[in-house]
């Protein structure tokens, strides 16, 4: 069980970038997958997250700027991200919940966590 994410890198303030995340080794599909990020001295934080039926919640510091997507087999999220501004610099964790209750933004109501990928704006 596993997620793997990619996606990040470093753009200049106002830029955009979109990470990806595939679950996989998964039984069945996970009830939610979504974003977290954590940037040094703080803690982690939920971005945007999505159930396998469509359920959708952001931050407040992204709504409007970032959409969350899932393709159809609901293995793979998107997470596009406008107009980004330095306070996003962050690391980026993909995370799976297995469960079936809809935890939203909470950082504990997720079972797995990908290895997480940077993501600098200057």
């Amino acid at each position: 069980v596993q997620q793997v994410e990619s996606g990040g890198g470093s753009v200049q303030a106002g830029g955009s970038l979109r990470l990806s995340c595939t679950a996989s080794g998964y039984t069945n599909i996970p009830f939610a997958m979504g974003w977290f990020r954590q940037a040094p001295g703080k803690e982690r934080e939920g971005v945007a997250v999505i159930s396998r039926g469509g359920s959708i919640s952001y931050g407040n510091s992204v709504r409007g700027r970032f959409t969350i997507s899932q393709d159809n087999a609901k293995t793979t999220v998107y997470l596009q991200m406008n107009s980004l501004k330095p306070e996003d610099t962050a690391m980026y964790y993909c995370a799976a919940e297995r469960g079936s209750l809809w935890y939203g933004l909470l950082p504990r109501g997720y079972d797995h966590w990908g290895q997480g990928t940077q993501v600098t704006v200057s």
